[in-house]
């Protein structure tokens, strides 16, 4: 678990926070029953937009942390930010509110999809499914491109950063792990870099 003063700005930013575990529940199982193709773009909208309780820049910060270690982004950053406010306790709270109402339904549609599956308007139904959670994530990418402003590598590099991923990714198929610890590295190594140049950093 990440201590309250790992992340100086979360500690220091006088924001809203949660009243108690069970706040943080009800947000994450809130915005866990909203998204549907996605809960990267309701999380954002819950903990950015509603609550308050990151800023864009922070929820940018977790949401990085959160793809680079192993296991779903989401849940990881259930994990930290219920950690933040109340240590373990939160990091439960979090996580069940994120998993456990949503558990019951998907074994539910499970079950009917199990005896459906071979209808056409079942398979045309979920294409249609699929195209609604890419027009979602790409709208969070949309929304979230602001906090790039912010970032020490500046803009065009944050940007070829990108366009390499989703060459290497999207169009060479390289495996994720590979990419991650390749430009992960490569601009982790830069950032620091620039922020050592500029005295922000050891």
């Amino acid at each position: 678990m990440l201590p309250a003063d790992a992340h100086p700005d979360l500690a220091n930013a006088p924001q809203p926070r949660p009243a108690d575990c069970t706040a943080l529940f009800l947000a994450f199982n809130r915005l866990a029953l909203q998204g549907f193709g996605g809960v990267l773009p309701v999380a954002h909208r819950e903990l950015v937009e509603r609550t308050r309780w990151l800023s864009p820049q922070q929820f940018m910060e977790l949401l990085t942390l959160g793809q680079v270690l192993p296991g779903p982004n989401i849940i990881n950053m259930a994990i930290v930010i219920g950690d933040r406010f109340f240590g373990w306790r939160g990091a439960l709270a979090a996580c069940a509110g994120l998993l456990l109402v949503p558990l019951f339904i998907v074994l539910g549609l499970a079950i009917a999809y199990q005896q459906q599956a071979a209808h056409p308007a079942v398979a045309g139904a979920l294409r249609g499914m699929g195209a609604v959670a890419a027009g979602l994530i790409i709208a969070t990418g949309v929304k979230l491109a602001g906090t790039l402003r912010g970032n020490p590598l500046g803009l065009p590099t944050c940007a070829a950063i990108g366009l390499g991923t989703f060459a290497l990714v999207g169009w060479l198929r390289w495996p994720m792990v590979w990419v991650v610890l390749g430009l992960g590295g490569l601009g982790m190594a830069l950032a620091w870099r620039r922020l050592r140049a500029a005295g922000g950093a050891p």
